[in-house]
């Protein structure tokens, strides 16, 4: 919860300048465009922020705060662990539409743009993809526990392989603007849970 003054306008940069990071990238942003976005001075900027690496690092952590949250949300409304892991499909069914608008899904965009030129983004993001996983294989070791997924299951690798063709249906959808690249990979992920994974 935000009190004082400086967290308020921290929050409100990150709120004007989070999705100008997120469309243009890193290198694509400029310090002009994030005042522009804002209406505050340089001066405003950087006395909140030690540099531009530092607000986008933090722009990144607010874009994909809301996915996290929401994700998260999603999944712990569901008892089964099967189901829980169809409400992950069911979530990124309605991703495009709901991240094209902010330019696209801020783990791809950040971890394409930061690979090779800004280890600190690149950090953030592998974490986050592990906190990501971390969520699949929690699910898949409560069902193999509970008797709902075959015990033979590697949790592990299929969280790797239930995260990658997330994430491929994403960048496919992005490059060709067309949702259906997600929302058919969406369905065969259902079709392998049910197949490979469900007892």
């Amino acid at each position: 919860m935000t009190n004082t003054k400086s967290d308020r306008t921290k929050q409100f940069i990150l709120e004007k300048a989070a999705p100008v990071f997120n469309k243009n990238g890193y290198i694509g942003t400029s310090l002009s465009d994030v005042t522009e976005a804002t209406g505050l001075t340089k001066g405003a900027i950087y006395g909140n922020f030690e540099n531009k690496e530092d607000l986008a690092y933090y722009s990144f952590y607010f874009n994909v705060s809301k996915v996290l949250v929401n994700l998260k949300s999603v999944i712990d409304a569901c008892d089964s662990s099967i189901d829980k892991l169809k409400s992950i499909t069911e979530f990124y069914r309605n991703y495009y539409r709901k991240n094209i608008k902010i330019g696209g899904c801020p783990i791809l965009n950040v971890g394409i743009d930061a690979n090779h030129t800004n280890p600190k983004l690149h950090k953030a993001v592998n974490k986050v993809i592990v906190k990501i996983e971390g969520f699949i294989i929690e699910i898949v070791n409560e069902g193999i526990e509970k008797k709902e997924i075959k015990a033979e299951v590697d949790s592990e690798e299929s969280s790797q392989l239930i995260f990658s063709m997330i994430e491929g249906g994403i960048f496919t959808s992005m490059i060709m603007k067309n949702e259906k690249y997600l929302t058919t990979m969406m369905d065969h992920l259902d079709e392998m849970i049910m197949i490979k994974l469900a007892k």
